[in-house]
């Protein structure tokens, strides 16, 4: 697979379907910093057991699912949002959505069920590389670059068919690799 986009903000990376890292493997990643220090994202489709929740017991009724962001500080909680209505606060990444943000409030309108679990994403860890690490990854054919996405797909909850759509959406010409097997030694 050859990527003709290059890593930043905003962008989403796709792994390679044979990709043996179990980190990453059949990942979709949002990338939400990329400069001169390296690159920071979060895995789109790779939940945990566990919930909102179970982490942060003020938020008593926020069942909303904790996704796994990546392998880096997995003690650390992050968010993405789609909600700077409500919110009025966070680092825009992509078109209406947000990277962080005033936490105290989230938690608020959380509890007064204002914000629902489709407008807001939460995460243990995050995924990161060093400086130009990640393009010496997207040169290796490890991960595609994709600006070919909706909201609704780094929202959605449909986490197992996340990797096989964004490839999908990629076009004809990988269209194919979504039906390639996990493993292909059982091929």
């Amino acid at each position: 697979m050859l990527s003709l986009l290059n890593p930043s903000i905003g962008k989403l990376i796709i792994s390679e379907p044979f990709l043996a890292d179990p980190n990453f493997k059949r990942s979709v990643v949002l990338l939400t910093e990329h400069n001169e220090q390296g690159t920071i994202g979060f895995i789109l489709n790779q939940p945990s057991n566990l919930v909102v929740k179970d982490l942060i017991p003020d938020l008593w009724l926020a069942d909303f699912q904790v996704f796994i962001g990546g392998p880096v500080e997995v003690d650390t909680v992050h968010f993405i949002h789609r909600c700077y209505d409500k919110l009025n606060s966070g680092e825009e990444i992509a078109d209406g959505i947000y990277w962080g943000g005033d936490f105290e409030t989230l938690k608020i309108l959380i509890n007064n069920n204002s914000i629902k679990e489709d407008e807001v994403k939460f995460f243990l860890g995050y995924s990161g590389w060093g400086y130009q690490q990640l393009e010496s990854e997207v040169a290796a054919n490890t991960w595609i670059v994709s600006d070919q996405y909706h909201q609704e797909t780094v929202f959605s909850n449909n986490e197992e068919e996340l990797w096989k759509e964004v490839i999908i959406n990629l076009g004809p010409k990988y269209a194919h690799v979504s039906n390639f097997p996990i493993d292909p030694s059982l091929n």
